[in-house]
């Protein structure tokens, strides 16, 4: 397993990370997960080299943090815990965002509900500090918080020793311009994939140039990019994937074209003896800028596959080739 710091907050992580927002089921997943398998899925992670761990309150409305404060009870030390803040359900402060798995959410990122979701966090963690605290999704208007009180409030929960680092998620360029100053910005989590570029344009760039780690979500693309979702998936209704809105990519003609594409680099397979995930991850984290790739997985097997990637190196003209390609599939409709 490679492993990189986390921008300028000295702590070091596997590229490879575990995301667990399938650990807090839900509608968006279309089943329930074992709770049990769950956490046997961490400790085969932090087992093979894997010590960047990712939740969120609003996963499970706190239940993917309770189960992911049980997998490290005992082994807290091992771990670099992620969780984020600014999605909240608590009462009406903040402004509406949506509705998730029939609860209504608002995004607020005021201290004071900032303050309120880290004690949440750390109890449902069992935990007395958050290597990683990351604002989830942005104040929007009417309640827009100014993001110097935000980070206002972040950096004197820094100073308390609540928090290590800071990081941010799902930002424009201008926000995440403004986060740096008025504090330490670590990392940066934006969606990012082979089909989901968008962020190589500018964010890319400038995260590498001011020395911020890129967590990129997302990079399978809900396992499209695993080539074990065929052209018959049917999703269930509420289900993410069955949102076309949300990634056109899963409609019938467009996966047609990225399912043809996979199957076009069976010669890579065999080359670097890996699968098309570990082929995938590995390409993501190979890319100027993308530090680390958080990978989401429910069981043991899902974990032990993704980890090798962590220790996959693609020759410089095999990344051109597949870049090359990508590129052909262009926009989805």
């Amino acid at each position: 397993m490679k492993y990189r710091e986390l921008g300028i907050s000295g702590i070091k992580a596997s590229v490879v990370a575990l995301g667990t927002w399938v650990m807090g089921g839900g509608v968006p997943w279309g089943d329930d997960p074992d709770d049990n398998e769950s956490i046997k899925t961490m400790h085969t992670a932090l087992d093979l080299g894997i010590n960047l761990i990712d939740t969120a309150p609003v996963y499970g409305f706190g239940r993917s943090e309770r189960v992911v404060g049980l997998a490290i009870r005992g082994r807290r030390d091992k771990v670099i815990l992620a969780t984020k803040c600014g999605l909240w359900w608590e009462d009406e402060r903040g402004t509406d965002f949506r509705v998730f798995d029939g609860k209504p959410l608002r995004r607020s990122l005021r201290p004071d509900t900032i303050r309120v979701e880290l004690e949440n966090s750390l109890k449902r963690l069992g935990t007395d500090y958050i290597d990683l605290y990351q604002t989830h999704w942005q104040a929007i208007e009417p309640e827009k918080t100014p993001i110097a009180e935000t980070m206002g409030c972040l950096m004197e929960l820094k100073r308390e020793g609540k928090i290590r680092s800071i990081g941010v998620s799902n930002v424009t360029l201008e926000e995440l311009k403004e986060y740096v100053t008025y504090g330490d910005i670590a990392t940066n989590q934006p969606r990012y994939s082979m089909l989901y570029r968008e962020i190589e344009k500018d964010i890319l760039p400038w995260c590498i140039e001011h020395d911020i780690a890129t967590l990129s979500y997302m990079p399978l693309e809900q396992g499209l990019l695993t080539g074990k979702i065929g052209i018959d998936r049917i999703f269930g209704t509420g289900e993410s994937r069955s949102s076309h809105n949300w990634n056109p990519w899963f409609k019938q003609e467009n996966r047609a074209r990225v399912i043809a594409m996979l199957k076009g680099w069976s010669d890579l397979l065999r080359k670097y003896n890996c699968t098309l995930a570990q082929l995938v991850i590995a390409w993501t984290v190979a890319r100027p800028g993308v530090t680390h790739a958080l990978c989401g997985a429910r069981r043991v097997s899902q974990v032990e596959e993704n980890t090798i990637a962590g220790e996959i190196e693609i020759e410089p003209g095999d990344i051109k080739k597949i870049t090359r390609e990508i590129d052909t599939l262009g926009t989805p409709s």
